[in-house]
């Protein structure tokens, strides 16, 4: 039997590219003792894996070492169990990296049900729902009535923050980067209201919906969406810092932010990454699915086929053109008989 695997061969300087990964098919050995087999079935794109390609160590997660496979998330089958706590049959989450196949150990991976679709677990179930549960409920501490502004609002965190929000009773703008995503947020998730960076004024707009000032804001992006929000806070406002992908490939920043408001308006600034709350998981999922239940919470997935694509697909994280949550499809029949 053989696998696919994509192994990280150089450090990019600005957009990863296909030089810097390498395809490499190898067999596989026979199930060692104590190990189970999973099928890849989807792993997940997210803006996080800029940072661990690059040579920092002083980040939550140490880099991905130069012709290991490229670290990800993701979700699979056992096939083949050599190992008690896992069975041929169970369908595992985790740390899988850019693979077809890989052997674990027990307790490397997490069983979950299969009794909501595979994909759900790459959405609302995964890391993009528990980052957005976990930063606006955990970190922003949101109250009924209260204003939230979202950037990067049209992405896997900010679509789910925003209609969390919405279910607390929150008035919700989602700043967003095409009008499609905009309308999208508004006529479908229940977005109050929603500013297109590039064409709208976002402080014309953001006084307009929030003459007092906002009361919560969910930062995904930086540059000017960051500066025109930090702006027009309400005094003693929480800012819950999630990521910054507008700089995530060393682009200089369109606008620096006036951080001074920090000072003057009495600001809370938070940032967090899941990495430290694994333990908060099975809570945040059973919150998340009561709000799914109740028809509280939509979400949509870009879904790419083939693990080879995987690199070029990655950079849609970067230039907006994906559409929801980015995931890659693994290739193969068992893949398609998962589903």
């Amino acid at each position: 039997m053989q696998n696919k695997r994509i192994l990280l061969s150089s450090r990019p300087s600005g957009r990863l590219d296909d030089t810097n990964f390498e395809l490499r098919t190898e067999a596989l050995p026979a199930l060692a003792d104590g190990k189970a087999r999973v099928r890849v079935v989807y792993v997940s794109l997210d803006p996080a894996m800029r940072g661990w390609v690059s040579s920092a160590t002083n980040s939550y997660l140490p880099p991905v070492p130069l012709g290991d496979t490229m670290r990800s998330l993701g979700i699979g089958i056992v096939t083949q169990s050599c190992c008690e706590g896992l069975a041929a049959g169970d369908w595992v989450t985790g740390f899988t990296g850019w693979t077809e196949y890989l052997d674990v150990d027990e307790g490397q991976l997490t069983i979950v049900p299969s009794t909501v679709p595979m994909e759900a677990y790459m959405g609302v179930f995964g890391l993009a729902g528990a980052t957005a549960y976990h930063g606006l409920v955990k970190v922003g501490k949101p109250k009924a009535g209260e204003t939230l502004c979202v950037t990067g609002a049209a992405g896997s965190v900010g679509s789910l923050v925003g209609q969390i929000g919405k279910a607390l009773g929150m008035r919700v703008i989602g700043i967003a980067g095409t009008q499609e995503k905009c309308d999208w947020l508004v006529k479908d998730l229940g977005f109050d209201a929603a500013l297109n960076y590039k064409t709208d004024d976002l402080d014309a707009g953001l006084q307009a919906f929030a003459p007092d000032g906002i009361d919560v804001h969910f930062e995904n992006v930086g540059g000017r969406p960051f500066a025109a929000a930090l702006r027009n806070m309400k005094a003693f406002g929480r800012i819950v810092m999630c990521g910054f992908i507008s700089v995530y490939n060393g682009d200089k920043t369109e606008e620096v932010p006036d951080m001074t408001a920090v000072v003057r308006r009495r600001l809370t600034v938070k940032g967090f990454v899941m990495t430290d709350h694994f333990e908060t998981y099975p809570e945040i999922f059973k919150a998340l699915g009561d709000l799914l239940q109740r028809g509280q919470l939509k979400y949509r997935l870009d879904v790419v086929d083939d693990l080879e694509n995987a690199p070029a697909a990655l950079n849609k994280l970067f230039d907006g053109s994906n559409k929801g949550k980015l995931v890659v499809k693994v290739s193969g029949p068992e893949a398609a008989r998962a589903m």
